[in-house]
Protein backbone atom coordinates (compact mmCIF):
# COMPACT_ATOMS: atom_id res chain seq x y z
CA UNK A 1 0.00 0.00 0.00
CA UNK A 2 1.72 3.15 -1.20
CA UNK A 3 -1.02 5.72 -1.06
CA UNK A 4 -3.70 6.81 1.34
CA UNK A 5 -7.01 4.93 1.50
CA UNK A 6 -10.30 6.64 2.33
CA UNK A 7 -13.58 5.15 3.58
CA UNK A 8 -16.70 6.46 5.30
CA UNK A 9 -18.29 4.76 8.30
CA UNK A 10 -21.71 5.57 9.73
CA UNK A 11 -23.77 4.81 12.82
CA UNK A 12 -26.90 6.59 14.10
CA UNK A 13 -26.34 10.24 13.10
CA UNK A 14 -22.55 10.01 13.27
CA UNK A 15 -20.33 10.02 10.19
CA UNK A 16 -16.62 9.20 10.28
CA UNK A 17 -14.26 9.73 7.36
CA UNK A 18 -11.31 7.37 7.87
CA UNK A 19 -7.95 7.83 6.13
CA UNK A 20 -5.50 4.89 6.28
CA UNK A 21 -1.86 5.62 5.44
CA UNK A 22 1.28 3.50 5.61
CA UNK A 23 2.98 3.86 8.98
CA UNK A 24 5.45 6.75 9.05
CA UNK A 25 7.13 6.17 12.43
CA UNK A 26 7.81 3.23 14.71
CA UNK A 27 4.18 2.70 15.71
CA UNK A 28 0.91 3.60 14.03
CA UNK A 29 -0.75 6.85 15.08
CA UNK A 30 -4.51 7.33 15.45
CA UNK A 31 -5.73 10.96 15.28
CA UNK A 32 -9.39 11.98 15.58
CA UNK A 33 -10.33 15.54 14.56
CA UNK A 34 -6.67 16.61 14.95
CA UNK A 35 -6.59 15.31 18.53
CA UNK A 36 -5.07 12.16 19.94
CA UNK A 37 -7.22 9.05 19.97
CA UNK A 38 -7.12 8.79 23.80
CA UNK A 39 -7.96 12.48 24.21
CA UNK A 40 -11.01 12.43 21.91
CA UNK A 41 -12.49 9.17 23.28
CA UNK A 42 -11.96 9.28 27.07
CA UNK A 43 -14.10 6.20 27.77
CA UNK A 44 -12.18 2.90 27.57
CA UNK A 45 -15.26 1.18 26.09
CA UNK A 46 -15.22 3.52 23.08
CA UNK A 47 -11.52 2.91 22.51
CA UNK A 48 -12.09 -0.84 22.72
CA UNK A 49 -14.86 -0.64 20.10
CA UNK A 50 -12.60 1.25 17.70
CA UNK A 51 -9.65 -1.11 18.11
CA UNK A 52 -11.75 -4.28 17.55
CA UNK A 53 -11.36 -4.35 13.76
CA UNK A 54 -7.59 -3.79 13.97
CA UNK A 55 -7.12 -6.45 16.65
CA UNK A 56 -9.25 -8.97 14.75
CA UNK A 57 -7.09 -8.61 11.63
CA UNK A 58 -3.80 -8.32 13.62
CA UNK A 59 -2.99 -4.94 12.04
CA UNK A 60 -2.59 -2.88 15.23
CA UNK A 61 0.19 -0.34 14.74
CA UNK A 62 0.69 -1.05 11.03
CA UNK A 63 -1.07 2.10 9.80
CA UNK A 64 -1.39 5.78 10.60
CA UNK A 65 -5.12 6.43 10.86
CA UNK A 66 -6.59 9.92 10.55
CA UNK A 67 -10.30 10.34 11.26
CA UNK A 68 -12.77 13.18 10.83
CA UNK A 69 -15.95 12.69 12.88
CA UNK A 70 -19.11 14.73 13.08
CA UNK A 71 -22.71 14.24 14.14
CA UNK A 72 -24.21 12.20 16.93
CA UNK A 73 -22.52 11.54 20.25
CA UNK A 74 -19.28 9.88 21.22
CA UNK A 75 -20.78 6.38 21.30
CA UNK A 76 -22.23 6.73 17.80
CA UNK A 77 -18.98 8.22 16.54
CA UNK A 78 -17.02 5.28 17.98
CA UNK A 79 -19.29 2.88 16.08
CA UNK A 80 -18.90 4.94 12.91
CA UNK A 81 -15.10 4.88 13.24
CA UNK A 82 -15.15 1.09 13.70
CA UNK A 83 -17.30 0.73 10.57
CA UNK A 84 -14.98 3.02 8.57
CA UNK A 85 -11.81 1.25 9.69
CA UNK A 86 -13.27 -2.15 8.79
CA UNK A 87 -14.21 -0.92 5.30
CA UNK A 88 -10.75 0.61 4.81
CA UNK A 89 -9.06 -2.65 5.86
CA UNK A 90 -10.94 -4.39 3.05
CA UNK A 91 -9.25 -2.05 0.57
CA UNK A 92 -5.88 -3.04 2.05
CA UNK A 93 -6.49 -6.79 1.79
CA UNK A 94 -9.67 -8.49 0.56
CA UNK A 95 -8.68 -11.57 2.56
CA UNK A 96 -9.92 -9.84 5.73
CA UNK A 97 -13.51 -9.95 4.46
CA UNK A 98 -14.65 -13.31 5.96
CA UNK A 99 -13.28 -12.40 9.40
CA UNK A 100 -14.75 -8.89 9.44
CA UNK A 101 -18.06 -10.04 7.96
CA UNK A 102 -18.48 -12.79 10.56
CA UNK A 103 -17.82 -10.30 13.36
CA UNK A 104 -20.45 -7.95 11.87
CA UNK A 105 -18.10 -5.00 11.35
CA UNK A 106 -19.06 -4.44 7.71
CA UNK A 107 -22.79 -4.07 8.41
CA UNK A 108 -24.02 -0.55 9.02
CA UNK A 109 -26.13 -0.49 12.19
CA UNK A 110 -29.54 0.66 10.84
CA UNK A 111 -31.05 1.75 14.17
CA UNK A 112 -32.00 5.41 14.21
CA UNK A 113 -33.86 7.62 16.68
CA UNK A 114 -37.60 7.49 16.08
CA UNK A 115 -39.08 10.84 15.18
CA UNK A 116 -41.31 12.82 17.54
CA UNK A 117 -45.02 12.71 16.65
CA UNK A 118 -47.41 15.63 17.04
CA UNK A 119 -49.64 15.50 20.13
CA UNK A 120 -47.04 13.49 22.05
CA UNK A 121 -44.25 14.47 24.41
CA UNK A 122 -41.70 12.36 22.50
CA UNK A 123 -41.75 9.61 19.91
CA UNK A 124 -44.22 7.52 21.92
CA UNK A 125 -44.46 9.15 25.36
CA UNK A 126 -47.78 10.80 26.01
CA UNK A 127 -48.42 13.89 28.08
CA UNK A 128 -49.48 13.21 31.67
CA UNK A 129 -53.20 12.49 32.00
CA UNK A 130 -55.12 14.85 34.27
CA UNK A 131 -58.54 13.67 35.47
CA UNK A 132 -59.61 17.09 36.79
Amino acid sequence: MEKQLHEVGKRKNAVARVYLRPRAGEVGVIRVNDRSFEDYFPRPASRLIIMQALELTQTVGQFDIFINCHGGGLSGQAGAVKHGIAKALLDVDAGYRPVLKKAGFLTRDPREVERKKYGLAGARRRYQYSKR
